[in-house]
């Protein structure tokens, strides 16, 4: 029986979900009733265990319902971000596989819905208004009330990680196993994430994102409610832990940078008492706004150190972290091992190495096999990629990152799709992206271009260059400035030197500041 239909039975006027600011809510007898009869639709289309359907929308209302009913007929769910250009999102579409996809008014534009019904993916808009595919609501009121489920496999998440080449991976695990895998590695943070009917948790960011997906999820399958941001705002957020007593909540480092910059009148009209655990991850927290957080709400930060591969996890707590300041925590799935360069020995405490964890999760990239490959070691130990180092009491710190992935406002980002669109344009000769410091975000994109005529380079090339990649990616991918250099340096096989670029703007050379 699913949990939903026990909550439904014990507990059916109780929300099981609601939406801040417009304040709309689901009980669990319409979260179970309704995503049955979506369930019941998606068989009637065709998708059989196994299947896999994409969810292309904000953060709406029925977002989970369409994950739950997923879930609930052993089908895969692949969420894609809003912000993606048509390109990018049909990409996945495609690698993924989908059988159907959930589109809204917000995305309909980089849908592309004509394309994919001709390659047979059926398209469903939750838009009243749009003609092009058929309509959510009309689409499941067709299913009678009292329809049942067959008895199968529970579905899981089919989420996608960027790779270093920018083009996204996606991350698949047997639906025999995956559920089990989860909860797995979700007890070991049993400390910070015991979730239960009195649970309220706030969900403060993107849902197409790892984390609110797999922490909303646990939360309902518990029985407790979520509090779901449709955008984060500052002030809006600690208006929710008030108004709804939240005792769970998930942030990244730069929401607590907004949060701390509101007025201290704002900050302090909040009665904030049942927040028992604000937990953060994604990017790395400079040490005085996590101290200054923990000045203000208490020693309820905890931290974990984990990707949505979940080859393994770290993490620590408010107290720990002030006698480690820095740290993101011991392990808590899987086991730590800090390689040298050749990936032959093990380095000793104090020195820093590429990081591997042994006995944690395994997982394929789909369709991918060489990158899967690169992820695992000759013993099966697995990397997410970074460069760290423990200290002599076991606790794990990260110095810097092995590719050249920028990290904003927790958002992992890949600079190669922005430099060869930058190459692309009839000005440029060389180009390279790097993050370079933002108080706010920790990084921000920024272009570094060789012209063809150096005697071009202006204000107002460099807006045009900006203009330019945002028209062909999504936003995030694009340089917020553009600087012009003479000479970009290149080893004699052609290499580029981020680090020599990066230099420009870093203190030192480039760390993870903590």
């Amino acid at each position: 029986m699913s949990p939903l239909e026990v909550y439904a039975k014990e507990m059916p006027d109780r929300v099981a979900y609601r939406m801040v600011p417009s304040g709309q809510a689901v009980t669990w007898r319409e979260l179970e009733q309704r995503s049955r009869k979506c369930a019941a639709a998606l068989l009637e289309a065709g998708c059989r265990t196994g299947d896999v359907i994409a969810v292309f929308l904000e953060n709406h209302l029925r977002y989970f319902e369409l994950l739950w009913a997923a879930h609930r007929i052993g089908l895969y769910y692949t969420t894609i971000s809003r912000h993606l250009k048509r390109d990018e999102a049909q990409y996945i579409i495609d690698n993924c596989d989908a059988r159907l996809l959930f589109y809204s008014g917000i995305t309909r534009g980089e849908a592309d819905v004509r394309h994919l019904t001709e390659l047979g993916v059926a398209c469903v808009s939750m838009d009243e208004a749009d003609t092009s595919a058929t309509h959510y609501e009309s689409w499941i009121g067709r299913i009678p009330d009292d329809v049942c489920l067959p008895n199968t496999l529970e579905g899981t998440d089919f989420l996608y990680s960027s790779g270093t080449t920018g083009l996204p991976k996606g991350i698949k695990r047997p639906l025999a196993t995956a559920n089990q895998f989860f909860r797995v590695g979700n007890a070991a943070s049993s400390t910070w994430k015991a979730f239960d009917r009195n649970t309220v948790y706030l969900s403060t960011a993107p849902f197409y994102h790892a984390a609110p997906v797999r922490w909303n999820m646990a939360v309902l399958r518990a029985g407790g409610t979520c509090v779901m941001m449709e955008k984060f705002d500052p002030a809006g957020a600690l208006n929710a832990i008030a108004t709804f007593g939240v005792t769970h909540s998930q942030w990244v480092p730069t929401m607590f940078i907004r949060m701390l910059r509101l007025p201290r009148e704002e900050r302090e009209r909040h009665d904030l008492s049942s927040l028992r655990y604000a937990v953060h991850a994604a990017a790395p927290c400079p040490a005085e706004v996590k101290e200054a957080m923990i000045r203000w709400w208490g020693p309820i930060l905890y931290e974990y150190y984990s990707g949505t591969e979940l080859v393994g996890r770290t993490s620590l707590g408010s107290e720990e972290w002030l006698t480690h300041r820095g740290s993101v925590g011991k392990p808590e799935f899987g086991q730590v091992h800090i390689l040298s360069e050749d990936e032959q020995q093990e380095m000793p405490p104090g020195e820093p190495g590429l990081i591997y964890f042994s006995g944690g999760g395994s997982f394929e990239y789909h369709k991918d096999p060489d990158k899967t490959r690169q992820v695992y070691n000759e013993r099966g130990w697995a990397t997410y990629g970074d460069i760290g180092y423990l200290d002599q009491d076991g606790y794990l710190y990260l110095t810097d990152r092995l590719s050249n992935m920028i990290v904003s406002g927790g958002v992992n980002i890949y600079p190669q799709e922005a430099e060869n669109l930058l190459c692309m344009h009839p000005a440029v000769t060389d180009a390279a992206v790097v993050g370079v410091p933002n108080d706010e975000f920790g990084e921000e994109v920024k272009a570094v271009v060789q012209l063809r005529d150096p005697g071009q380079a202006s204000p107002e090339l460099a807006q045009q260059l900006i203009t330019y990649c945002r028209e062909r990616l999504s936003p995030i991918k694009c340089p917020r400035s553009v600087d012009f250099t003479d000479d970009m340096p290149r080893t004699e096989t052609g290499k580029l030197l981020k680090r020599l670029v990066k230099q420009r703007y870093w203190p030192t050379d480039k760390g993870i500041a903590r």
